[in-house]
Order: C-alpha cells, then sequence, then structure tokens
C-alpha cells in the first residue's frame, strides 16, 4: 500500500505500508517468547482434528444433525486462523527526499500498526497531518529515524 502526499512546504512525502509476517522484536516480547517453532500448535490441531474424527465415525446412524451445527463447528475452527491473519502487524514508512532548495533535508519515520483494519486510518491520518503540518504527527505510532 503506496501513497504520495504533498506536504504544505512542498515536500513530496511517500507512505508505505507492509505487511510484516512476523512481529517485529522489541524489549517487551523478550520473556514471552517461550515458543521457538510452530510444533505445539501443530500438534494440538491434529489432536482436534483426530477427535473431530473420532466423533463422526462413532456416531450412530439414527442421530440427527441440525444444519447449522457443522456450519457453526466451521465458524469455531477457523476463529483463531482468521484472527491471526486480520491481526497482523504492518511496518509503516514515511519518507521524503528533501525539497528542491535544499533548506528542508530529507526524512524517514518508521512505525509498528497492528491489524488491517487499523492500518488504512492510520495512514489516512499521517497523509492529513503531513498536508496539514508538514510532518507525521508526534502522537502517532511513527518516530523519526536518523
Amino acid at each position: 500500500m503506496n501513497r504520495l502526499v504533498r506536504g504544505s512546504d512542498g515536500r513530496d512525502w511517500v507512505i508505505r505500508a507492509q505487511l510484516e509476517w512476523r512481529r517485529p522484536a522489541t524489549a517487551e516480547d523478550f520473556e514471552h517468547d517461550v515458543a521457538a517453532n510452530y510444533t505445539p500448535g501443530v500438534a494440538m490441531g491434529a489432536v482436534a482434528v483426530l477427535l473431530g474424527l473420532v466423533l463422526v465415525v462413532w456416531m450412530p446412524e439414527d442421530v440427527v444433525v441440525p444444519s447449522w451445527v457443522p456450519l457453526a463447528l466451521l465458524l469455531v475452527a477457523l476463529f483463531f486462523p482468521l484472527r491471526w491473519t486480520l491481526r497482523r502487524p504492518w511496518t509503516v514508512v514515511a519518507e521524503t527526499e528533501g525539497d528542491v532548495t535544499g533548506e528542508r533535508p530529507s526524512e524517514r519515520w518508521v512505525g509498528t500498526v497492528v491489524g488491517i483494519l487499523k492500518v488504512r486510518g492510520e495512514v489516512h491520518r499521517i497523509a492529513k497531518s503531513i498536508q496539514k503540518h508538514d510532518l507525521p504527527d508526534f502522537d502517532g505510532p511513527l518516530q523519526p529515524v536518523e
């Protein structure tokens, strides 16, 4: 997701948002990193599928299952993968090469926004801030990088 914005001082800013498949490592996350791989999740998923198959195979023939029950089970099974997909972190970068006269230097602001729904709104807020104040908002997720 790229967006070109012109500030009121004449500089052209490029705002980029890129999906990150892994959360960036931060100091707060250091103590919480307990699983080094996906083996526990895969094992629990396999056990859940196996138990579901056993339930279906051993079900008596005269049991009538309402049509909404398989749909409800499918929604429950897809809840966590869907939540994981929608809550991926996005790296947002706003950068400019400066102006033509050289009075205003090049700048680069970088930050992380969690969730695809929040990224669009945040990129819009950053663009409005650049158009109005010539810089991204200091209270937003972006911080200047040298």
